[in-house]
């Protein structure tokens, strides 16, 4: 008995480490393992989250109940204990973010690798797979190579990733394979993604901000994420930014759609406009560009005067009422058109993917063909930033894995 794994990231690795009896083989098209991981987290892979597994479902933004058997069986502690195991010391960082302590993702793909060797497993780079399909006369999947050559399996993992990043090999071959076997896939689509704004952000190009609340409105639905975010040279990113993509994406950009920014998210209205007082009072012989220093960013302040419609050459004693409850708007409901989602080769993962409604979620294993079984990105299965993405290639990689032996045992 032998089973083939098409592709050797995280999911793949894992898979290879986890069937147990038979050879075992992991076919990459790549020069190393784990290509993607080495961008991962600017390059320090953020492998986890720390937490119960119905935490790491509740932030799982398309399918969480499909991923239940799988976060289950192998949960965020699990990948915690089992990199450990394998020599890689870990850190936690705020949020639960869990990365490696010498910060190099080249220790994850490392850890995996070792693991999945230990288990027996054959590694293969430079060996891109062209065709995929299943021979009923010999009853073995039948592995053709760009080289023209041929393997032969019982079992088959497909753990090929999405289509995001193509650089990095993942150019969407596992869709391929899956429409092949009969398969069912939803379109792609870039989850993690930056936003492309209409209006002119450049002035603000790199401008970081923290403990801010955005608030999304698209087709008649809101979505809110409260954290950080950075813009950039066209558009707005970080943290909470992808998180929201994530939920645009799932649900279908909508033309009307909004962002708002409330930048004082702490400070209800009249608290903040009691701050602004005091800060007036504090410069009341400033202009009033000059008067902001202590509750903007230098580089926000001609942006939000602006905005405001207000005049920043003018004597902070000089603003009115009125001018004053323009500035409170800006400072709470910053609003911006989104023009679109960023491009799919540029999501840190890919939406949509082959459908779960044709997988059998306590083994991974397809519902349409015996001894096939998926992985990882190319599930339509995403969630949000903090490392549960890299934990739905794990739990499922284990899980894809573990039901091979099974299958075997049976």
């Amino acid at each position: 008995m032998n089973t083939i794994v098409i592709g050797a990231g995280p999911a793949g690795l894992m898979a290879a480490g986890s069937v147990k009896g038979g050879s075992v083989t992991a076919l990459e098209k790549n020069e190393k393992a784990g290509k993607k991981l080495y961008i991962t987290g600017k390059g320090r892979c953020n492998v986890t989250n720390d937490c119960l597994p119905d935490q790491a479902q509740k932030n799982v933004v398309t399918n969480p109940k499909f991923l239940f058997s799988a976060l289950n069986a192998f949960s965020p502690r699990d990948t915690m204990r089992l990199l450990e195991e394998h020599g890689m010391p870990l850190k936690t960082e705020r949020g639960g973010r869990v990365f490696p302590v010498s910060g190099k993702a080249s220790d994850v793909t490392a850890a995996l690798k070792k693991r999945a060797i230990e288990n027996g497993a054959e590694i293969r780079l430079n060996a891109e797979v062209k065709d995929a399909f299943y021979d009923a006369k010999t009853q073995k999947f039948r592995i053709i190579l760009s080289d023209g050559a041929e393997l032969n399996s019982d079992s088959l993992i497909v753990a090929t990733g999405g289509k995001s990043y193509p650089q990095t090999g993942s150019t969407g071959d596992g869709y391929r394979f899956a429409k092949a076997f009969g398969h069912t896939v939803i379109p792609p689509r870039p989850a993690l993604i930056p936003l492309i704004l209409c209006e002119d952000v450049k002035p603000l190009e790199g401008l970081s901000l923290e403990n801010i609340t955005l608030t999304a409105k698209s087709g008649g639905k809101i979505y809110r994420q409260f954290g950080e975010a950075v813009f950039t040279a066209d558009g707005i990113s970080g943290p909470c930014v992808l998180s929201l993509s994530s939920y645009l994406s799932r649900d279908g950009f909508a033309n009307d759609a909004e962002l708002f920014v409330d930048l004082k998210p702490a400070l209800t209205v009249p608290q903040l406009d009691a701050r602004i007082l005091r800060e007036f009072e504090k410069y009341k012989n400033k202009r009033l560009k000059n008067a902001l220093f202590d509750l903007l960013p230098k580089s926000l302040i001609p942006y939000i005067v602006r905005y405001a419609d207000l005049d920043g050459e003018s004597e902070v004693n000089s603003v009115t009422k009125e001018q004053r409850a323009k500035l409170l708007d800006a400072l709470k409901n910053l609003a911006f058109k989104i023009e679109s989602l960023g491009a799919l080769e540029y999501g840190i993962v890919t939406g949509g993917g082959v459908s779960v409604s044709e997988i059998n979620p306590k083994t991974l294993e397809s519902k349409l063909v015996n001894g096939l079984y998926f992985a990882g990105e190319v599930l339509d299965c995403d969630a949000l930033t903090g490392g549960y993405n890299m934990q739905i290639a794990l739990s499922t990689g284990f899980l894809a894995g573990k039901a091979v032996n099974v299958g075997r045992e049976q």
